[in-house]
């Protein structure tokens, strides 16, 4: 018995001890959580598994694009963003990148994103003829502004979004305004997603801005618009991306094509190497996401709960992202 009481006593050391060491593994990591779908539930799912697996004390900070790129750049946190469409503030990232303080840990944790304007499935399948931008731009009557039916109406992103710049400044090189249009604020990304599903459940014309993989995109079959342009980096970077008095002159555009990426701390990067190797790894292709969206919206699911199912139900899909010692942990924590 007095050996057994022993045995039991080392044994329970041990895995205090092993508790302790994976706690000391990884010390307190901030992730940028973004404030939509698909930002939340990789967020969510990062979280977990560097909770579970790799030990880390988790905190999230939940904002904008612009909000985390400039939270990232002058106060060092958070530690790194999920899912960061870093078009927007190209510039700075770039900056920083350059000046080593942050880095493009994962350059595609999404395969095949993009974002522009877009119309519903009921505008494309009525009104075939309208082919580009420039075709729907003659016709405002067929999208009308809720507040002043007499003009079109173009859904735009809710403040602290980089779209919002975008579409600003692409609304102002089109000439929008003087051709019978004017810009609908969303408000919230709910307000955005409501506007989408209130037109697709409907079976009316809607026109605005959204991004794939979404489940709105997915769900209400929307097409993406040709802006009928050529593209000019260095004009996106330096006025279409940029607030409205920064850009004094903005020329037609294409939107540019999506760069999605997760962004860190080089500091993060070096300090916790196997999280920063879990987050190199961890990468979605459009349809596995999408069917994440989907439940997560079918369920009114949380990223967190939404991150779960994925885990319980996608094990041959994550476990090579994760070491062998973070895999026997995360399927005990499910």
């Amino acid at each position: 018995m007095k050996q057994l009481l022993i045995s039991i006593a080392l044994t329970a050391s041990a895995l205090l001890a092993g508790g302790q060491a994976l706690a000391a593994d990884c010390g307190k990591v901030v992730i940028g959580e973004m404030n939509w779908a698909s930002g939340e539930f990789l967020a969510r799912l990062d979280g977990f598994i560097l909770k579970e697996g790799y030990g880390c004390e988790v905190e999230y900070l939940t904002a904008g694009t612009m909000p985390q790129v400039t939270s990232m750049n002058e106060k060092g946190s958070p530690d790194f963003a999920s899912e960061l469409w870093a078009n927007a503030a190209a510039v700075a990232i770039d900056a920083a990148v350059g000046e080593g303080r942050l880095v493009k840990l994962n350059p595609a944790p999404i395969s095949g994103a993009g974002e522009g304007w877009f119309v519903s499935a009921a505008a494309a399948a009525a009104y075939p003829e309208l082919k580009t931008i420039d075709d729907i731009i003659k016709r405002p009557d067929l999208f009308p502004h809720p507040e002043d039916p007499g003009k079109g109406g173009l859904h735009t992103c809710p403040p602290g979004w980089g779209c919002q710049l975008a579409t600003a400044n692409l609304f102002r090189a089109l000439d929008m305004e003087a051709k019978g249009w004017k810009i609908i604020e969303t408000g919230s990304g709910a307000g955005l997603n409501g506007s989408i599903s209130k037109a697709g459940e409907r079976n009316e014309n809607w026109i605005g801005y959204h991004w794939a993989p979404t489940l709105l995109v997915g769900k209400y079959n929307l097409k993406q618009v040709d802006l009928n342009s050529g593209f000019d980096q260095a004009h996106w970077d330096n006025c279409i991306s940029k607030a409205v008095e920064e850009c004094a002159n903005p020329k037609r555009s294409n939107w540019t094509v999506s760069e999605v990426v997760s962004l860190a701390q080089t500091d993060f990067a070096k300090r916790e190497p196997a999280a920063a190797d879990y987050i190199k790894a961890r990468t979605f292709g459009l349809e596995l996401l999408g069917k994440y969206l989907t439940y997560m919206g079918d369920n009114q699911a949380s990223g967190e709960d939404t991150a779960i199912e994925f885990l319980l139900k996608e094990e041959s899909a994550w476990n090579g992202w994760v070491s062998a010692s973070a895999l026997t942990r995360i399927k005990a924590a499910l």
